[in-house]
């Protein structure tokens, strides 16, 4: 048995928790907050195996500076001096051709398909309830240009195989009446699942909880004390917490953490909204309406609307144009729905970490022998909580992993 102290109590760390426990491990969690809100209790509560291409794809920095000045767009850079955002672009921009997103697609495909049995796994177990359905998902849109980018998109998740089909506009409305008329058409990815975020965290916590997993709660990591090449202990305002290994699970708080180890992982925090709206929408199909980047999910007694990426640095401010195009799209994608001004006045929002590549990073640090790191998934990090929370307790066992690490290396940039 080992003392395993996780630095960061979203998806990632909990679920790293989770598998440390049942390896039968001591496992101390910190963080920050209190393990109530951020992007893994806000977020969409897809399941992703359809979401097989990065973040980091051709032509993206190009369309994120035409957006730059208009803070309502569904990719918004606030412009900035900032010497790290400025690396981490540059960065992004040697990730995004052809050949790195060509390589990247199978090895995210690989990783949300294992993630989803692993979540399918964890249900079975019967260990803690939490909600999951596998109705698929919808990427619906309303103009012949999407509707070209989607269709390719679908060919290839077939030639992955993938189970996914193009629904013409009479196919999608009998799927979901609920769609406006001017919604043309959709694809299908049967292959995902959706969950209530919320529910899992809330209930896994109260699992760890009471299999005496110790939570320090509501303090900063302040310092971490070295002694060459291993991480004796890490310290916070109030608490010294010692360890035979250690995870950096922070999320888009892990940066700031690294430098201060001399370590540089490029995350920069990726601002994403959600709306929880109580009232019967009759939505019963997950879906993207891709013109406005808006996920709608029917969750278990609501339904969320969720979206935007706002790369403007670590801050939790509601901009609310970025709520009201939230709003706007969900009027003009389904007939006769309208957020009241009370639905909007609740948007929420939290902090996405978005590495350079879209692709997370996972493994154990070459500096430091008992520093493991699992941060950066990006808009994919609640489809890949399972997965990456049982590669961090086979690193931690020394076992083989369930998937090669290579592509996830912690030096890469």
């Amino acid at each position: 048995m080992k003392r395993v102290a996780i630095i960061g109590g979203g998806i990632t760390g909990l679920c790293s928790a989770y598998y440390l426990v049942k390896a039968g491990h001591d496992v101390t969690i910190v963080d920050k907050g209190n393990i109530t809100d951020g992007a893994s209790f806000i977020n969409a509560g897809y399941v992703t195996p359809s979401h097989f291409v990065p973040i980091a794809e051709p032509g993206m920095i190009n369309q994120g500076i035409k957006w730059m000045f208009n803070n309502s767009s569904p990719f918004y850079i606030k412009p900035r001096w900032d010497m790290d955002f400025f690396k981490w672009s540059w960065y992004f921009k040697k990730s995004s051709t052809k050949q790195k997103v060509a390589k990247a697609i199978p090895v995210l495909k690989e990783l949300n398909e294992k993630s989803r049995d692993l979540y399918a796994e964890m249900l079975a177990s019967l260990d803690f309830d939490f909600h999951m359905e596998r109705k698929g998902l919808l990427m619906v849109y309303k103009s012949a240009k999407n509707e070209e980018h989607e269709a390719k998109l679908a060919e290839k998740g077939k030639e992955l195989g993938l189970d996914v089909s193009v629904l013409d506009k009479k196919a999608l409305h009998d799927l979901e009446p609920q769609f406006s008329e001017d919604v043309i058409g959709g694809v299908h990815y049967e292959c995902d699942a959706h969950s209530t975020p919320n529910l899992f965290m809330k209930n896994l916590k109260k699992w760890l909880d009471n299999k005496g997993v110790k939570f320090v709660l509501e303090e900063t990591v302040t310092g971490l004390e070295v002694d060459g090449k291993t991480i004796k202990a890490i310290s916070t305002e109030k608490n010294t917490i010692e360890a035979d290994e250690f995870i950096l699970a922070a999320g888009s708080w892990t940066f700031p953490l690294a430098k201060k180890l001399g370590l540089n992982i490029p995350i920069q925090p990726g601002k994403g909204y959600s709306m929880n709206i109580t009232r019967e929408t009759n939505i019963t199909l997950p879906a993207i309406l891709t013109e406005a980047k808006v996920a709608v999910t029917p969750m278990k007694g609501f339904t969320r609307f969720a979206g935007t990426m706002e790369l403007s640095g670590d801050n939790n401010t509601i901009l609310p144009n970025r709520v009201e195009a939230i709003a706007s799209a969900a009027s003009s994608f389904y007939s006769g729905f309208t957020l009241t001004s009370e639905e909007k006045q609740s948007a929420t929002s939290g902090l996405r970490p978005v590495s350079p590549d879209g692709l997370p990073f996972i493994g154990k640090s070459s500096k430091f022998k008992n520093l493991n790191v699992a941060a950066g998934h990006a808009m994919m990090g609640w489809s890949l909580g399972p997965i990456t929370g049982k590669l961090m307790s086979e690193i931690i066992d020394t076992n083989h992993t369930s998937v090669l690490l290579e592509p996830f290396d912690l030096e890469r940039f």
